[in-house]
């Protein structure tokens, strides 16, 4: 069994997490002791195996006190994105059927609100400062005492959103294991991603992203099953990155093309005087990255650069530096020696080379244990063919076998790691009075690889420009995440659309990503 407990049995002033430059440095000893403690506070609070915590905190010290105490009380962690808007998290924190929510001060005006409109929650924390409503968690934990006991403790599990094509957040839940907390069949699935790259005991990991986003929680909260020590950035700094490789001599990490970009940004003399050569593992997801983009990475930090490609509802291929190399643009094979499914519109296989599909994995054999979307059997029954589910991605197998990702049928578009469905987007933009038809897409960005776009049909009267234009995106950004509003507005005439009505967004992305790299159109 691997728990936190166990580590700090054995390690007790190893560092456990090191967050921003060492301005916080958390021991195993420590983070067994805080998340012991807020496990009995949940329980003194009435929560239950199976209950929610709803956490909304950037990357605090706190935040792996939550995750691990929820995962020693078979407690459901629920991570929120900080960058929503106020119904975005409201709708979540309700959907989820938290019973607690855990929040930072400096989103503490939203946490009020949010509060406010979930009745069902028993148990609001503030972490930082004061918000109005809530008790403040040192305070509480104030209470329970340091030696306390955590009698039966039970594996929890995460519960993370995933948004859909109608731009509402879906949650990926998975049936609670019922294990002992560290059993083996609990945390199977974070001790198999650390073990698909190498990563061991002794690692020091870095994480620059978000908590919030699935891969930086899993890979960071492995690390922590291992004994390793995490290296955790408040928010990415791209020279800061380099500082902290070399300063704790960080051995693994996980990065976005994004990340890429901004490190190559980076002056070359700079660049070629950070001593990276401690740096073993460097995975990169989440978004395609272009070409040019992964060759000068794998020229600069040679065979640590890997690439997964999976989602927060599973799957999984994998690809090194040197078999990149080799097939330009892929995105590996499965990482377990399965089988990558390519299938034709009425679910047939497509075992021909290099001809497109939707592609598939294996559902785990259970049917009791294959996740689904929360509250929303519609368009989990969508996910899946069978005994196969998919990530709504459209791509090809070469004749080694090597996946190609060449669109998404959802026609998401990814920003800087980030996944952002037009459909809501589109669904805002179309109320307003000087709009008679919008279509939201993905064009190209050398930073972030794609940025929001809107193309606009104007309602009759109205003076298509630079004035209207930036009304557009103010009123987008009064009513939903500015992430997810677009950065500039084209105006035409026309959207082009199918001879049965339907817009053509293939046709539109066209027009931005001729002659560009890596395009998914």
């Amino acid at each position: 069994m691997t728990t936190v407990a166990t580590i700090a049995e054995n390690h007790p002033d190893r560092p456990a997490i090191i967050y921003g430059d060492g301005e916080h440095i958390e021991t195993y000893g420590e983070l067994e002791a805080r998340s012991r403690r807020l496990g009995q506070l949940f329980r003194q609070a009435g929560l239950e195996p199976g209950d929610g915590v709803a956490v909304y905190l950037g990357n605090d010290d706190s935040f792996f006190d939550l995750f691990w105490a929820c995962h020693r009380t078979g407690l459901y962690f629920i991570p929120v994105n900080w960058h929503l808007q106020e119904d975005e998290v409201a709708y979540i924190v309700d959907n989820c059927d938290a019973k607690a929510l855990v929040a930072n001060a400096d989103f503490g005006d939203v946490a009020a609100r949010v509060a406010l409109q979930v009745p069902k929650l028993t148990l609001r924390l503030a972490v930082g400062g004061a918000i109005a409503g809530f008790e403040d968690l040192e305070a509480q934990l104030s209470a329970v005492p340091e030696d306390a006991p955590l009698e039966n403790q039970l594996e929890g599990s995460v519960m993370l959103y995933s948004s859909g094509t109608t731009g509402r957040p879906k949650g990926v839940r998975r049936p609670l294991p019922r294990v002992p907390a560290g059993d083996m069949r609990g945390a199977i699935g974070a001790l198999g991603m650390a073990g698909i790259f190498g990563m061991q005991e002794s690692d020091v990991y870095l994480s620059p992203a978000p908590l919030y986003h699935a891969a930086p929680l899993v890979f960071t909260s492995a690390q922590h099953r291992l004994g390793a020590t995490t290296v955790v950035m408040r928010r990415f700094d791209p020279s800061l990155a380099l500082d902290l490789i070399e300063k704790y001599r960080v051995t693994s990490s996980q990065w976005v093309p994004t990340h890429f970009r901004r490190l190559l940004q980076i002056p070359e003399e700079r660049r070629q005087r950070a001593d990276v050569s401690s740096l073993r593992i460097a995975i990169h997801a989440a978004a395609p990255c272009p070409v040019p983009v992964k060759q000068a990475m794998i020229d600069w930090w040679g065979d640590a650069v890997y690439e997964y490609y999976a989602g927060t509802e599973g799957g999984g291929t994998l690809i090194k530096a040197s078999e990149w190399l080799e097939h330009r643009g892929s995105v590996g094979r499965h990482w377990t020696g399965g089988k990558v499914y390519v299938l034709d519109e009425d679910g047939g296989e497509i075992t021909a080379p290099d001809t497109e599909g939707a592609i598939y994995f294996e559902a785990p054999p259970d049917a009791s244990q294959r996740f689904r979307y929360y509250k929303d059997d519609a368009k989990t029954d969508k996910t899946y063919r069978g005994d196969l589910f998919t990530l709504g991605d459209i791509g090809y197998l070469d004749g080694d076998g090597f996946l190609y990702l060449t669109d998404r049928q959802s026609n998401m578009i990814i920003s800087g790691g980030v996944n952002i469905y037009p459909q809501e987007t589109e669904n805002h933009l179309i109320t307003h009075p000087k709009v008679d038809e919008v279509a939201v897409i993905g064009v190209p960005n050398e930073e972030m690889g794609e940025e929001v776009k809107a193309v606009v049909v104007p309602a009759a009267g109205q003076e298509p420009g630079d004035a209207l234009a930036q009304e557009l995106i103010d009123f987008c950004r009064a009513g939903i995440a500015h992430y997810k509003c677009p950065r500039t507005i084209d105006f035409v005439d026309d959207l082009p659309r199918t001879e049965t009505g339907k817009m053509a967004k293939r046709r539109l992305r066209s027009r931005y990503w001729e002659g560009h790299d890596g395009a998914l159109v």
